[in-house]
């Protein structure tokens, strides 16, 4: 048996500024044959499920790509045709295979397009229009038609944090051998629901999204039934499909699939409002972290959220915590490769005046560059590569560029020279900080921190501050959803 095996994944953020050329993917980190397999054999990732499943029935494999990039704006389109090209090529020349098992995102959108997964698997199609092809997403995908129309089996991720990453592999890669074995024959039933949900709302450990998860896996315990997903879809994607979607794989019986898939609509349509985060005014919830007297207390500065696009360099949320005074905090983190160099060249121990943050200018929410002048410290500095201990990405190699722990006031503030969101508490505890020892956590993050951060959580405050990742709908301009979603409608 040969099987083609790649990994392309990118959430984008069309409303931020950030770019994605093809050097975003080689800095998370871009592997190319032989070399996917030395990079993502026994981590947490769906490729990885793939590569020891292949390995257990002594399948042959081709691996031409496995990328991923940090969240941000638009996929340059040399870079989606890089990236694509190197599957569609080893299609085309190393072929024939008797499946395709791709880990994907769901969430692309390569620049002048709305869709990119979608056209990847229709180029797949037209090269080899028997192919079976199934793929892992990402819980927060928007699915479309071009995906379902050329996939054969399609499962996404049941937690957010995505700890069944390698899970999801496994179930997808399995459905998959057993129909070319011959004993199940997958067809989809998919809808989506109309409701543009909020990410904030999407922890699978809180309502409304635990309640969709139990109800997936209520379905797959039918006869018939082999896989049932829910994809909360990205919003901060101005596209036709952006917005919360149902998949459901059964076993040759199409009306088995539709009926699941219409339940799991019911519940999601039944609970619409629940979607939503109310936003509270930012100085009070700073307040109320201050009266708070054990921790850790975690802060969570979302609206400038790295892993949904965000830039990472809006102070807002840090210069109201420094105004009102909190002591003890720990933050993480602030991209500016400017200050770090700064810092670089003062050295550690160095008393330092420096403008931290505020480099971009986001036109889209109509927020101007504003960085915050502050002396402080130089207290460490690193390389800002540790391996991933946590439960998400677990032996991953991470990479946030060089960093420097910059020390003002009551706070340490982490500032990196690459975009990378805080999950794993190695962005700490590689240079220094034990993160169970703070009172407070401020994070620019909005709910992965939970898989490296939840052992040290004792309270959780949100923080509605400013940023192209924010959980308010009236800051961002959409033009081009489909007519009458929730809560537009």
């Amino acid at each position: 048996m040969r099987l083609l095996l790649a990994m392309m994944k990118h959430e984008t953020n069309t409303f931020s500024p950030v770019p994605t050329p093809l050097q975003r993917f080689r800095d998370w980190g871009l592997h190319e044959n032989e070399a996917v397999v030395t990079a993502y054999r026994g981590t947490n990732h769906p490729i990885a499920a793939y590569i020891d499943l292949a390995g257990e029935i002594g399948a042959e494999i081709v691996t031409p790509v496995a990328a991923e990039g940090m969240p941000s704006g638009p996929v340059d389109r040399e870079a989606y045709a890089y990236l694509t090209g190197r599957i569609l090529d080893a299609l085309r020349a190393q072929g024939p295979f008797d499946a395709a098992l791709l880990d994907l995102h769901g969430a692309m959108v390569p620049d002048g397009m709305v869709d990119g997964e979608g056209p990847l698997l229709a180029r797949m199609r037209e090269i080899a229009p028997d192919l079976p092809i199934g793929v892992t997403f990402d819980m927060h995908g928007n699915m479309t038609d071009a995906i379902m129309d050329n996939a054969t089996v399609v499962v996404g991720y049941k937690t957010y944090p995505h700890v069944d990453m390698y899970a999801s592999g496994l179930q997808c890669g399995r459905i998959m051998l057993a129909a070319l074995r011959g004993e199940v024959r997958p067809v989809i039933a998919w809808g989506q629901a109309g409701i543009l949900a909020q990410t904030l709302r999407m922890g699978s450990d809180e309502q409304p999204m635990q309640g969709a998860i139990a109800a997936c896996i209520a379905e797959e315990a039918r006869s018939g039934i082999l896989a049932a997903s829910i994809f909360g879809g990205f919003p901060m994607a101005d596209i036709p499909d952006a917005g919360l979607s149902m998949v459901v794989v059964a076993d040759a019986k199409q009306d088995d699939g539709k009926a699941a898939r219409d339940r799991l609509l019911a519940y999601a349509r039944d609970t619409r409002t629940d979607w939503f985060h109310v936003h509270k005014p930012l100085a009070d919830a700073v307040a109320r972290a201050k009266q708070i007297s054990d921790g850790p207390v975690v802060l969570l500065d979302h609206a400038d959220n790295v892993g949904s696009g965000g830039t990472s360099d809006v102070m807002t949320v840090i210069a109201e915590v420094l105004r009102q005074g909190l002591e003890g905090v720990a933050m993480a983190a602030v991209w500016d490769p400017i200050a770090v160099k700064a810092m670089q060249k003062a050295g550690v121990g160095a008393t330092i005046t420096l403008d931290l943050g505020g480099r971009t200018a986001m036109p889209s929410i109509g927020l101007l560059p504003r960085p915050l002048t502050l002396t402080g410290r130089v207290r460490r500095l690193s390389d800002g590569e540790w391996t991933v201990r946590g439960p998400m990405y677990t032996g991953s190699k991470v990479t946030a560029g060089p960093t420097a722990v910059f020390e003002t006031g009551g706070m340490q503030i982490v500032v990196t020279s690459l975009h990378h969101e805080p999950w794993d508490a190695g962005i700490f505890t590689h240079i220094g900080i034990d993160p169970g020892h703070c009172r407070y956590i401020l994070l620019k993050s909005r709910v992965h921190y939970r898989a490296g951060f939840r052992p040290f959580e004792k309270h959780r405050i949100t923080l509605d501050g400013d940023g192209v990742t924010t959980s308010d709908n009236t800051r961002l301009t959409y033009r081009h959803l489909k007519p009458g979603i929730y809560p537009f409608n």
